[in-house]
């Protein structure tokens, strides 16, 4: 399977057009039980709001929904969703709320206000390449403990778990060549006497990426 981007972490964006008020959600989601929820939550919190407009993308499936919500057809849920088929974002939901201002926007200035809604939440959480990244347990003597944790993220790596015993037992994960890298560092660090197993595998997150 390949790498795919999804939203960085959860986060929202306001701002005001016309006097109508315009709050955004975005979450990164897993599956629709997930994004329904998030939705419901977010009709709950602002029931007074005039509309509550949403999207979600997921990966398995192709799974694509979205919806106006009352605002004319075509002008809520289908831009917020080009947001993110432009970024090729997925396993995303986004909610778009709306205050009503007293002034009508018209068919385009909706269009431009749903678009920039969903644009603006996504740059506030920025976007991470899921990818495939192997899983390890390193064994660790107690002193060792700290320098091993920094040669781990010198190679790109990230710990996991630790298990705590006699010695410690890293679960690490690394992105493709991080292991690699990694293992001599690890044979020169207890002069070869520890080595590495392999643990498996595990789409994770890289660094958070700007949106373009």
């Amino acid at each position: 399977m390949n790498a795919y981007r999804v939203p960085f972490e959860n986060g929202e964006s306001e701002f005001v057009e016309k006097r109508s008020r315009f709050i955004s959600h975005i979450w990164r989601v897993e599956t629709e039980a997930e994004a329904r929820s998030h939705i419901e939550e977010m009709k709950k919190r602002y029931y007074d709001a005039r509309h509550n407009c949403w999207c979600y993308l997921l990966k398995e499936g192709g799974v694509v929904r979205y919806s106006d919500d009352g605002e004319p057809q075509g002008t809520a849920g289908q831009p917020m969703l080009n947001v993110f088929q432009r970024e090729n974002v997925t396993n995303v939901c986004c909610v778009v709320t709306r205050y009503f201002g007293g002034v009508l926007l018209g068919a385009g200035g909706l269009t431009r206000a749903y678009t920039k809604g969903a644009k603006d939440a996504l740059d506030a959480v920025g976007i991470a390449t899921m990818s495939l990244w192997t899983l390890w347990d390193v064994p660790c003597t107690y002193p060792l403990f700290e320098r091993m944790k920094l040669e781990i993220a010198a190679c790109g790596g990230v710990v996991r778990d630790a298990e705590y015993g006699a010695d410690i037992t890293l679960r690490a994960a690394f992105p493709a060549g991080g292991a690699e890298q990694f293992s001599p560092r690890l044979t020169e660090l207890s002069a070869g006497g520890l080595a590495m197993t392999a643990a498996g595998e595990e789409f994770l997150p890289g660094p958070r990426e700007a949106a373009n």
